[in-house]
């Protein structure tokens, strides 16, 4: 029974991306370790026109653990927060340089590159609080505070 459950979720999760049409290549890694604690932060959380309600989830549980967590970061600019449709021309240089393909969220500093994609689609509808807690605690990993 254990595992008939264990596969209904893998495969609600997986419908759930390719529904999305997320073909993005996973950046879950870290390019250089030598970062100013004062650096500042990029999220980029980027979206097909049309979007389902999981994709606005991941954005909006984004936006609130940003605000809930890091209100004076975000407040003077050290954390930035965007939303980029992919159909858009104005998004086509960043969707480039990141080689996003599909539904995205990237937390970018310096050279740092942190893909929370996953986790976004996995926990921004049923679990926003595990949601929040992947992204404080890859922010605060970005600051220099953990």
């Amino acid at each position: 029974m254990k595992t008939l459950t264990s596969f209904l979720i893998l495969l609600f999760i997986t419908i759930n991306i390719a529904a999305c049409g997320n073909n993005s290549v996973d950046k879950n890694t870290t390019k250089n370790d030598n970062t100013l604690k004062t650096q500042k932060i990029e999220v980029y959380y980027f979206h097909n026109t049309r979007r389902c309600a999981t994709c606005n989830a991941v954005e909006d549980v984004t936006k609130a653990a940003l605000k809930e967590f890091y209100s004076e970061q975000t407040e003077n600019d050290q954390i930035v927060c965007q939303s980029l449709d992919l159909g858009e021309d104005t998004s086509t240089s960043l969707i480039e340089k990141y080689e996003v393909s599909g539904p995205t969220l990237l937390f970018i500093s310096g050279t740092k590159i942190v893909n929370l994609t996953n986790e976004g689609f996995m926990y921004a509808r049923s679990k926003p609080e595990k949601f929040k807690k992947a992204i404080r605690k890859t922010v605060d990993k970005l600051l220099g505070q953990s």
